[in-house]
C-alpha cells in the first residue's frame, strides 16, 4: 500500500470511484433480478431444463437452466450479472466466486441446479442502490485492484472471509482467500484492504 498522496494517486481514486460500479461494484440492468420470464417458468415434456428458484441479491428468482449449466452461466446469461468472471472455468482462480448461502464459492464450479433454494450474493449485491459497500470503498482506498478482472470475486472472498472472522489476523486473511489469484499481483494493497474493512466494520 502506498502512503503517498501525490495528485496522481488521488486522480486513479477519484476515477476508481467514479467507476466503482463497474469494478467492485459491477453493473446492474434495470429489471436484471426480474424472472426469467414472466410467466414462472416449466419445463416442457422431455426438456433438459430444469426451473429452478433461488434468491439473487436477496431478490426471489425462478429461471429454466441446462442440467450441465454452471452457476456462473445463470448469472451471467440468464440474470445479467456480470461481476462473476469466467477465466480458467475450472475452479481454480476464483473469479468467479460468489456467496452461496454466506459461504464463498466458484461458482464455474457449480451446477446451476445445486443452487436450487439457495441464497446468491454476487458483488453487486454488496452495493446499495449507486452506494458502495464499506469493503468495496476499502479496496478503492488502498488501490486493492489494478486491472480489475479478479476485483469482484476477490471483493466477495473477502465478503465471506469477514462474515467468518470480525477481525481477522492477517495470516487469516492471507489463508482464507488464497483461492482467488490476481495476475497483477496486488496482493498486499489487497491484504490493507481488508485489514481497513475489517477495522471499520466492513462485513456488512
Amino acid at each position: 500500500m502506498s502512503n503517498n498522496n501525490n495528485p496522481s494517486d488521488l486522480s486513479r481514486r477519484k476515477f476508481i470511484r467514479g467507476i466503482g460500479a463497474g469494478v467492485v461494484g459491477g453493473a446492474v440492468l434495470p429489471g436484471a433480478l426480474r424472472p426469467a420470464v414472466k410467466k414462472e417458468p416449466e419445463a416442457p415434456p422431455h426438456s433438459d431444463k430444469t426451473a429452478i428458484n433461488l434468491k439473487v441479491n436477496g431478490k426471489a428468482v425462478r429461471a429454466l437452466v441446462e442440467s450441465s449449466a454452471t452457476l456462473v452461466q445463470l448469472l451471467r446469461e440468464q440474470l445479467f450479472l456480470t461481476s462473476p468472471k469466467v477465466m480458467c472455468n475450472h475452479g481454480e482462480c476464483g473469479a468467479c466466486t460468489v456467496l452461496l448461502n454466506g459461504k464463498a464459492v466458484y461458482s464455474c464450479h457449480m451446477l446451476a441446479v445445486d443452487a436450487e433454494g439457495a441464497d446468491v450474493v454476487t458483488v453487486e449485491g454488496l452495493m446499495t442502490g449507486e452506494k458502495l459497500h464499506p469493503l468495496q470503498e476499502a479496496f478503492i482506498e488502498h488501490d486493492g485492484l489494478q486491472c480489475g478482472f479478479c476485483t469482484p470475486g476477490q471483493v466477495m472472498a473477502a465478503q465471506a472471509l469477514l462474515l467468518k472472522y470480525k477481525k481477522p489476523s492477517a495470516q487469516q486473511v492471507k489463508d482464507g482467500m488464497s483461492g482467488n489469484l490476481c495476475r497483477c499481483g496486488a496482493y498486499p494493497n489487497i491484504l490493507a484492504a481488508v485489514m481497513a474493512a475489517a477495522d471499520n466494520g466492513g462485513e456488512g
